[in-house]
């Protein structure tokens, strides 16, 4: 049945590869330069020189070896997000490609991956424009930026799950359900994940009225959308998130601080320039090693150095 689900989905590449090269749309997907890294290996990508078939290849992140490769029908790329490639589980088990004509033809295409053994697992076609937004860290949930008005529009969507184990795309949308009226639209600008892998957090431009941060809970699947008070949207792009501990800190890239988000309560707080940047914490914690360490520099010194009586005085 694989076999069959294989052949028939290389069918259907071949025929979108084309149309996304055509269309001439944004890319969602990364093919060739770095690729993905997960622990000692960089996973990367190759469309050969005929731009029809494309070979993963597991390369060493210590000496650029090229191991194990796996041949796929079609060009397919590592997900592309604000945050750099993505699509790797946080266990190494999974590793989600998609299509390079991801989210700009119908049906959008995956392959979900075992780098581990290079061999397929799962091929993916759904009908609509998607492109990859996470994975849960047991990789047994994708979730998908679904374009509501097709593939020319990128910037009205809705965030869909995608059951892996059972191989079914989830009805209804990922949205948060306090604020049921909340309608998203804008362009990712910046994400942070939890160390954990479990919460993905991206920061969106709002045409419409305030920027917001998509707080997105890959285990449970569910959101909380957290509007940020910044009217000119002009230097969003300045913008960093940085999580510390259950604060979700908002900075500038010079680390000049904004605003906070309590992420137990989602309340939003400015973060005034009398308080502590965002790397203070960090800073301070290596005070106590720095004075250790001049102590025992301090103890280590010669005494050879000390005072003594002149002769003859």
């Amino acid at each position: 049945m694989l076999a069959k689900l294989t052949l028939c989905f290389a069918v259907l590449a071949a025929i979108a590869v084309p149309n996304a090269v055509a269309g001439g749309g944004p890319l969602f997907v990364n093919v060739g330069g770095a690729g993905i890294v997960y622990g000692p290996t960089r996973f990367v990508p190759v469309v050969n020189n005929s731009g029809n078939d494309t070979t993963l290849e597991a390369i060493s992140a210590k000496d650029g070896t090229v191991g194990a490769t796996l041949d796929l029908v079609g060009q397919w790329g590592v997900p592309a997000t604000a945050a750099g490639p993505e699509g790797i589980s946080r266990d190494g088990s999974r590793l989600v490609l998609g299509d390079v004509a991801d989210g700009q033809t119908s049906p959008s295409l995956f392959f979900v991956v075992d780098p581990r053994r290079m061999r397929l697992v799962t091929p993916i076609a759904l009908k609509g424009y998607f492109s990859f937004d996470a994975l849960s860290p047991d990789a047994s949930k994708l979730y998908l930026i679904q374009y509501t008005r097709g593939g020319g529009d990128v910037s009205h969507y809705v965030v869909r799950a995608y059951d892996l184990r059972a191989n079914r795309l989830l009805p209804g949308r990922v949205a948060d359900r306090t604020q049921k009226s909340w309608v998203m639209e804008g362009y990712p600008i910046t994400r942070t994940t939890s160390a954990d892998g479990r919460w993905v957090y991206t920061l969106y431009t709002n045409p419409s009225g305030y920027p917001f941060i998509h707080a997105l809970d890959t285990v449970r699947g569910v959101a909380h959308c957290v509007g940020i008070p910044m009217a000119n949207q002009n230097g969003i792009y300045n913008i960093v998130l940085g999580l510390h501990g259950r604060t979700l800190s908002v900075h500038w890239r010079s680390g000049r601080p904004f605003v906070n988000v309590n992420t137990a309560t989602w309340r939003v707080t400015p973060a005034h320039r009398g308080t502590f940047p965002w790397w203070a914490p960090a800073f301070l914690a290596l005070v106590p090693l720095a004075l250790l360490l001049r102590r025992r520099r301090a103890l280590a010194a010669p005494r050879w150095f000390k005072a003594r009586p002149v002769p003859g005085t």
